[in-house]
C-alpha cells in the first residue's frame, strides 16, 4: 500500500499520454457462498463464475473497441484490481458514488456488492462534469461497530493491516492468534462492514457453493487448479486457503455463527 504513491495519484504514469479515465462498476450478488459443512467466503469470490478479473476486463473490451473506432490512433488500458490505482476516489468523482465511512464505494439504490473498472485512455472525450454524489453515512456507524478487528480506526480510515480481506488473501505469514476467533465461520475475505451497512439492505442468504472446509483441506494443488483454479479464490491460493480454514476451525464457534 506504501509504494507506488506517485502512481496511484497520476494516471498518466500507467499510461502514456491519457487524457480521459472512464469508471466502472459491476455488481456481484449478495448471496453469500458456503461450503456444504457451514464454512463461508466472502461475496466477492463467487465460486461459480470465472475470476472477476478477466470476466470484467473482456466486457470493458467491448468498450475499447467503441473508443478505438471513434478515436483511431487512441491507445487504452483496462484495469481491475490490476494497479495501483485509487479507484473508489475515481469511482467518486466520476458520480458513480459516495464513499462510506467502512471506505467502500456505495452506489444509492444498490448498496456497496460490487466490482470496480477503470479504462485509461489516450482520447479525449468530451462529458459533463459529473455531480458528487452526497455522503448519506449520516451519524450511522453499524460498519464500525461491526468490523471484528478494529480495522475501522475512525470514520473514512482503514488500517489494512488489520483487516481480515488483507490477512486471508495476501498476507503470507501466520495467522495471529484471535485470528480464527475474529473470522468466524469466514476463511477468505470479510464481508461484516457490508453486512451491517443500512445501504446493502437485508444480507443474502447463504448458498451451498463450494466443496467442503474438509475436503479444501485434503486437495493437492491439482485439484485445487480444476476445483478452484478459475475463480476469485486462486488469488489467495491453496496453501493460505488451508491456513485460514485451520485458523478458524482451531478457534471454532458453531459453523452457522455470523460471519
Amino acid at each position: 500500500m506504501e509504494r507506488n504513491m506517485e502512481v496511484r495519484a497520476d494516471p498518466a504514469r500507467l499510461l502514456e499520454g491519457c487524457r480521459t479515465v472512464i469508471s466502472l462498476a459491476y455488481p456481484y450478488p449478495a448471496e453469500k457462498p458456503t461450503t456444504s459443512d457451514g464454512f463461508a467466503v466472502a461475496r466477492y469470490a463467487q465460486p461459480l463464475e470465472e475470476d472477476y478479473h478477466p470476466r470484467i476486463k473482456a466486457l470493458c473490451g467491448h468498450l475499447v473497441l467503441m473508443i478505438r473506432e471513434a478515436f483511431p490512433d487512441s491507445r487504452s488500458r483496462v484495469l481491475v484490481d490490476s494497479a495501483p490505482l485509487l479507484e473508489r476516489s475515481i469511482a467518486f468523482e466520476a458520480g458513480l458514488g459516495f464513499i462510506g465511512k467502512n471506505t467502500m464505494l456505495i452506489v444509492p439504490g444498490h448498496g456497496s456488492y460490487l466490482y470496480l473498472a477503470e479504462i485509461l485512455t489516450t482520447a479525449a472525450l468530451d462529458f459533463d462534469p459529473p455531480e458528487p454524489v452526497k455522503d448519506r453515512c449520516g451519524p450511522c456507524v453499524l460498519c464500525m461497530e461491526a468490523c471484528p478487528t478494529g480495522a475501522l480506526e475512525s470514520p473514512f480510515s482503514l488500517d489494512a493491516a488489520r483487516c481480515l480481506s488483507y490477512l486471508s488473501v495476501e498476507y503470507g505469514g501466520e495467522l495471529g492468534e484471535d485470528a480464527g476467533m475474529q473470522m468466524g465461520s469466514c476463511f477468505l475475505g470479510c464481508d461484516r462492514c457490508q453486512e451491517a451497512c443500512p445501504c446493502n439492505g437485508f444480507p443474502g442468504k447463504r448458498k451451498a457453493s463450494l466443496p467442503s472446509a474438509r475436503e479444501i483441506l485434503a486437495m493437492d494443488e491439482s485439484t485445487f487448479r480444476e476445483s478452484l483454479g478459475t475463480t476469485a479464490l486462486s488469488r489467495a491460493g491453496l496453501d493460505r486457503l488451508k491456513r485460514n480454514i485451520l485458523a478458524v476451525k482451531a478457534k471454532q464457534r458453531p459453523p452457522s455463527c455470523p460471519g
